[in-house]
């Protein structure tokens, strides 16, 4: 009986210690706060790109259909003839894109 409390004593145990796994933490948290505010400014220059493709797919529309639509033109006109869908007018309309008397596309930021 004295023999197996001596190997239970010296026997090792394999598992992580609560050092490593602070350090394990602590280089997640530091990781976290590297990649973090990168996704944020890489979601703002996808939201920027989309933005102004809207703008050139609104500005192309409106020269195609130019001899078409009275003047001034606007989205719901484009919207009306077909140039653009319900779905595009929301996202111009909420990235605050306006088409001018002279028939030119902004986005107004």
């Amino acid at each position: 009986m004295k023999k197996t409390n001596k190997y239970l004593k010296y026997k090792k145990s394999s598992a992580f210690t609560l050092i490593e796994m602070v350090i394990v933490l602590f280089i997640i948290g530091l990781l976290m706060l590297l990649i973090i505010p990168n996704l944020n400014a890489q979601k703002q220059k996808a939201e920027n790109k989309t933005d102004a493709a809207l703008v050139t797919t609104i500005q192309t529309q409106i020269d195609l259909y130019e001899d078409d639509i009275e003047k001034p033109v606007t989205l719901e006109k484009l919207k009306t003839v077909g140039a653009i869908n319900d779905k595009q007018v929301k996202q111009a309309k909420k990235a605050n894109i306006t088409i001018d008397n002279q028939g030119r596309v902004s986005l107004n930021k």
